[in-house]
């Protein structure tokens, strides 16, 4: 990074990946928190530590832009579940630089799926705002992002590539959000004929990624297929935060697949699991799968485990997973702040972005 001193950081929202956040900005050695944006009344005025279960850190909460604005930060991390794209230019035309994990990566399927009042698409008014204000915006998380950008690196020693396959393959219990599941058909009897629709609207952001991919290896994607199946819960489950009756949907496997000239180039997989108890049953594995089919083939298994210094590797801690699964969504997003703000302004992807944008720091 050109800029030595800590950046200041603005942070919008304090969901399931915001709450962790806050502790991980405080925490980062390159980021100062100046202010947290929140929508729900019960929070704005609260002290923002006291909001995410930690001490007081002296930031109380605001719910008016103009506050943001004021502060003048050098850049918002915005943790909503879905983009503002009004909010988003607003604060681009200020000068201030925006990283997301908001269901963004390229901003294709925000084109593609939703029309904004003005008429023109989102990438449009994205792009014309960094313009206007000099700012920069850019969206990641873990998947869709970071799992993208290593099945990309995994192809930088093949001679030729034939096909990419990135899978997820998660316990999704620890993701305390009924909102989001049920926008996923999750709870639904398995055998609701909207389920399908609802669950590629919910996640189309994942052929943004299979764009990105594209974009960085050299393919023209014309169209991305979808497929799914569904596993049925075999009793009730109590989730301790959600019951899912018999014989709603527990489990599922989307495909996103990805084609060229009609052959299958690009896929994204999504092996997800809310209990084991559902039939059918996936092994799901809690691990990223990159699987790169050419000249060599590479075969390269992510996995993601408790820290070292937790005192236990501990699978079955539902509050310390969750915790986890958070982290590794929100911190591609706060390391790569830095490169962000010295990028040149405009609507930036992985593929624009230097390598240090996906690097974490050691601590001082």
């Amino acid at each position: 990074m050109t800029t030595t001193r800590p950046l200041r950081v603005f942070q919008f929202a304090t969901g399931n990946v915001g709450s962790e956040m806050v502790h991980k900005t405080i925490q980062h050695p390159d980021l100062e928190l100046i202010g947290l944006y929140c929508y729900s009344e019960d929070k704005i005025g609260r002290d923002a530590g006291e909001i995410v279960g930690i001490d007081p850190v002296g930031i109380q909460a605001t719910g008016n832009l103009d506050d943001v604005l004021a502060a003048k930060p050098d850049c918002v991390t915005f943790f909503g579940v879905w983009p503002d794209i009004d909010i988003f230019c607003r604060l681009l035309e200020a000068g201030i630089n925006i990283v997301t994990t908001s269901d963004w990566i390229t901003g294709y399927s925000r084109d593609v799926n939703f029309t904004h009042p003005s008429g023109k698409k989102a990438t449009e008014l994205i792009a014309e705002a960094c313009e206007r204000g000099g700012a920069t915006f850019y969206g990641t998380g873990m998947n869709p992002g970071l799992a993208q950008i290593l099945a990309i690196v995994n192809t930088a020693g093949l001679s030729r590539i034939d096909h990419i396959t990135v899978t997820e393959t998660v316990d999704v219990s620890c993701h305390h959000s009924v909102e989001t599941w049920k926008r996923h058909g999750y709870g639904r009897p398995v055998e609701d004929p909207e389920i399908p629709e609802m669950f590629r609207a919910g996640a189309t952001v994942f052929i943004d990624s299979i764009h990105l991919i594209a974009d960085c290896c050299g393919v023209e994607i014309d169209e991305v297929d979808f497929e799914i199946e569904l596993g049925a819960c075999t009793e009730e489950v109590d989730l301790g935060w959600w019951v899912l009756p018999e014989g709603s949907v527990g489990a599922s496997l989307a495909k996103y697949i990805g084609k060229s000239k009609g052959e299958p180039k690009i896929e994204v997989h999504l092996e997800w699991q809310m209990t084991p108890k559902t039939k059918p049953k996936w092994n799901v594995q809690n691990c990223y799968l990159m699987t790169v089919r050419g000249n060599p083939q590479i075969m390269n298994r992510h996995m993601i485990l408790p820290a070292m210094d937790s005192g236990q590797m501990d699978w079955s801690d539902p509050t310390y997973m969750a915790s986890i699964g958070m982290t590794i969504t929100g911190m591609p997003a706060l390391n790569a702040i830095g490169p962000v703000c010295d990028a040149k302004p405009g609507l930036m992807t992985s593929a624009d972005l230097p390598l240090r944008a996906f690097a974490g720091r050691f601590q001082p």
